[in-house]
């Protein structure tokens, strides 16, 4: 919920529909499990990029467009992207590629928070842990 844009119930529902954030090693991989990715139509060496493939959660990708929404209204980036694609192409395409990249960095936060974090050590205080001796040795 730190994302400007995503409240309790996206990032909610992100970590369910994601689940454990191992599963995926990159951004990429995250986008096409959520059907944000473009489809492609292949032939003969020619590739065309076409609508988003929607093949994951249709709930999910709705929270994150209507998030990326109110995202574009208080991130100037992500303002200046959304306008730029809204010029250049049409506001839906512009709404999905701001999901899009929500989605990336609503996957990065959850992975850096899911690392686990090193024990503090004071100074002087032994590298192996005490507890774990037995007290008859002494």
């Amino acid at each position: 919920m730190q994302q400007p844009g995503v409240g309790p119930v996206t990032a909610l529902a992100f970590v369910l529909t994601i689940g454990p954030v191992s599963r995926f090693p990159n951004g990429k991989k995250v986008v096409s499990y959520l059907g944000l990715n473009p489809s492609e139509e292949s032939s003969a060496g020619r590739q065309r990029l076409g609508a988003i493939s929607k093949q994951g959660n249709s709930m999910m990708r709705y929270l994150l467009t209507e998030a990326a929404q109110t995202a574009a209204r208080f991130d100037p980036e992500w303002r200046r992207d959304y306008q730029r694609l809204k010029f250049r192409r049409h506001s839906a395409v512009a709404k999905v590629a701001i999901a899009r990249k929500l989605a990336v960095r609503l996957y990065w936060k959850l992975r850096e928070a899911a690392q686990p974090v090193p024990s503090a050590r004071m100074q002087g205080s032994p590298v192996t842990p005490v507890a774990g001796e037995s007290l008859s040795s002494y």
